[in-house]
Order: structure tokens, then C-alpha cells, then sequence
């Protein structure tokens, strides 16, 4: 069985991100540069956000369980302006076999930047170094190859397709899984 070190959102920096937890007062720039952007949400799993007040209420739903040690979740946040431009985080996780599920989005506006592709390897190695996973894996959906390019810029492999065994905001779909072993990192 594998045992990993929870630790936390912790803030993690690269070149041009500060990957950090969100607060309050990111609502506006969550909502107008993602949650509220019909385009960026076409291929998540949870609904573009019809108001601020939905936003508001996820942070806070949020920012409530940073208090948990196996919680992840960041903002990512361009050094350049400092203010959020995406999100990151784990949105699934089996301690028994080791393995963490991560998921991403990002402003349209920042789209083909590298960003995520960025955001995306700082939190792999710290999920694989400092928490101690043995394995991190991604899906999307077959329809949004941009999201798979970002996985194996970071060194994720792809695995296969799973047929017809997601749904998002564009109906059921076939969900492309990529992974990265700790293995993988030496």
C-alpha cells in the first residue's frame, strides 16, 4: 500500500505563475476570465457559472476545505498582471494505490501560451516529490486534443480512450486518459 504526505495547497511559483490558494476577492477574476465563459467550460464537468454569486460560493466552499491536508486546489495567477487566470487542482484521489486525478482549466484569453502546460508540470512535481504519488492521471474529453497536448508537453502518457464513459456540458463523451508514474520523473 502506498503512503502519501499530504500537505496542502501550497504555493508553488515558476517563471511567469504563482500558483496559489484562492481568496474572497478572486470571484470577479475567476468568474469574468473562466467560470462564466461558456467556452471554456464547453468541455468541463461542472456548469459555466450563470453569476458572481455562484462563483463566490464555490470559493468559499473552497477556501473552507484548505483546512484539509489532502485538499488541493490553486489558482493560477500570471506574475505579470496578479490575478487569477485559471484553476488547477486534484479533483480525485485513491490513497491506497497512491494515485491522484487532476484537472485544469484556464482563461480563453491566455489559450496557447504554455500556461497550463507550465502550471500543469509544477503541480505534477510536487504531487510526485513532495506528496509522495505514485501516480497522477488526467482525462478529456476526445473532442478537446488541446487539453491532451498540454498532458504529454508535461510528460503524461497517453493510456487509451474510454468509450462513451464521461459526460460534460456538451453531453456524454469518450474520455482520453494520459498518467504519469513517479517512476516516470527519474
Amino acid at each position: 500500500m502506498s503512503k502519501m504526505n499530504h500537505v496542502g495547497t501550497r504555493t508553488l511559483e515558476t517563471d511567469r505563475l504563482t500558483l496559489r490558494r484562492f481568496l474572497p476577492g478572486d470571484a470577479h477574476a475567476m468568474y469574468e476570465n473562466w467560470a462564466g465563459d461558456p467556452d471554456v467550460t464547453k468541455y468541463l464537468t461542472w456548469p459555466t457559472h450563470d453569476s458572481i454569486d455562484v462563483t463566490a460560493m464555490v470559493l468559499a466552499d473552497w477556501i473552507v476545505h484548505y483546512e484539509q491536508t489532502d485538499f488541493y486546489q490553486w489558482a493560477i495567477v500570471l506574475k505579470d498582471i496578479g490575478i487569477p487566470v485559471g484553476s488547477i487542482g486534484v479533483v480525485n484521489h485513491n490513497d491506497r494505490v497512491g494515485k491522484m486525478e487532476i484537472g485544469y482549466c484556464i482563461g480563453k484569453q491566455w489559450w496557447r501560451r504554455g500556461i497550463t502546460s507550465e502550471a500543469l508540470g509544477a503541480v505534477l512535481r510536487f504531487l510526485l516529490d513532495e506528496v509522495g504519488a505514485d501516480r497522477v492521471e488526467a482525462c478529456h474529453d476526445s473532442r478537446n486534443p488541446y487539453s491532451g497536448a498540454v498532458m504529454e508537453k508535461c510528460g503524461m502518457r497517453f493510456e487509451g480512450i474510454h468509450r462513451q464513459a464521461g459526460i460534460n456540458n456538451c453531453g456524454k463523451c469518450d474520455m482520453c486518459w494520459h498518467a504519469i508514474l513517479a517512476e516516470d520523473m527519474l
